[in-house]
């Protein structure tokens, strides 16, 4: 390395001769011989002319050409140093190559998928302070340039369940945080284990039926699911419908309208409610019957409260219509079938499920997906 670069007057580690210390007087003393041995000059202006004798000097003379043999050897180091440091053109990074199959595994018999959910991480929420790791992740995999679409409610353990099974709400049965069974009355909380509530198949039990391995933590739903739902322990109270949606009519639910605004209520023209059959189908929330059949949607921004208070509050919240862009979350995917450095149009939560069957090669089971987005989304087989 450089060694080519390197001054050939730096090459040779042969000492300089060292110069005496010569004084130059043949300007003033033409006639003076010229002295030979270092310092050899003399001191006592009453003694003879007489040089003093060169084997006294001679210890002397040899420590110093030592010293300087040394001192020439290190310099003669560091300028090597230095010259081939500077000479040698630093290597240039190599552009990533244009990618179009997936990166071949080579150290794994068969793909492997660790999917992680941040609740609450609202989009945006990457750009507020530095993020190098998830930078680095958006870099070098395949990003929802505009965020990940949720379902609605946009709540948490709905939208965590969607995305396991690929359902909607509506057909998993987490309609909501907290609801009730109108059969049963039971009451739905976000620590209930009981298996009757959470319906449809998740990715740990997919991936399991086909004879992989899964583990799963703090994920919405897992805990509900060490018994199967036909398992005689657990006990179906269901009898009939309620009776309160037999008497559900239209006219009900106009009269609540007209009463929001009325101006009678507080901020009422920002409450708009639904029989839920009447809900726009985009939220794809009416075919279970632990919806409620009244649905209110509020204007983003607003909270409902059945007591008046004088309470400002300035935080974030969620459950709002998914259309909002401020419920949006984000999607970052990474890993030899994701395209490094891609993005790609915002999608819905419930894509998820049939992205990681695809990954994994494993039948699914029937969901709210599309059965074809995996392909548009991942690179094909190398």
């Amino acid at each position: 390395m450089g060694s080519d670069s390197l001054p050939s007057t730096l090459t040779s580690t042969k000492p300089t001769p060292i110069p005496t210390n010569e004084l130059d007087e043949e300007h003033d003393h033409d006639d003076s011989p010229s002295t030979a041995a270092l310092l050899s000059f003399n001191t006592d202006s009453s003694s003879s002319s007489e040089p003093l004798s060169t084997s006294n000097n001679k210890p002397l003379f040899i420590v110093l050409i030592l010293v300087t043999c040394i001192s020439l050897s290190v310099a003669s180091a560091f300028a090597y140093l230095f010259f081939s440091s500077r000479s040698s053109p630093s290597p240039s990074p190599t552009p990533l190559p244009s990618v179009s199959h997936a990166r071949p595994l080579t150290k794994l018999n068969r793909p492997k998928v660790i999917l992680i959910s941040s609740d609450g991480f609202r989009f945006g929420y990457q750009f507020k302070t530095p993020t190098p790791n998830i930078a680095r992740l958006i870099a070098n995999g395949t990003e929802a340039e505009t965020g990940l679409i949720p379902v609605f409610p946009s709540l948490t353990f709905p939208n965590h369940y969607s995305i396991a099974t690929g359902l909607y709400p509506a057909y998993h049965g987490i309609v909501n945080n907290h609801f009730l069974d109108p059969h049963s009355g039971d009451a739905f909380y976000m620590g209930a284990i009981d298996p009757k509530w959470w319906l449809g198949e998740p990715l740990w039990e997919t991936v399991v039926k086909n004879g992989l391995n899964a583990a799963t933590y703090f994920w919405p739903g897992t805990q509900g699911h060490k018994v199967g739902a036909d398992d005689p322990q657990i006990t179906e109270a269901v009898s009939r419908i309620d009776r309160m949606i037999g008497r559900l009519i239209f006219d009900v639910v106009a009269k609540m309208n007209q009463g929001l605004s009325s101006g009678k209520v507080e901020n009422g023209r920002y409450l708009k409610v639904y029989l839920k059959e009447d809900l726009p189908s985009r939220l794809h929330y009416s075919a279970s019957d632990r919806i409620p059949p009244i649905i209110g949607l509020l204007e983003e921004g607003f909270k409902v409260k059945q007591k008046r208070s004088k309470n400002k509050e300035c935080g974030g919240s969620h459950g709002y219509d998914n259309e909002f862009f401020s419920m949006r979350s984000i999607f970052i995917g990474h890993g030899p079938q994701f395209a490094r450095g891609r993005k790609i149009p915002s999608f819905e939560n419930v894509q998820i499920y049939n992205l990681v069957t695809f990954i994994l090669n494993i039948k699914g089971a029937p969901n709210n997906g599309s059965a074809s987005f995996a392909k548009d989304v991942l690179l094909s087989a190398a």
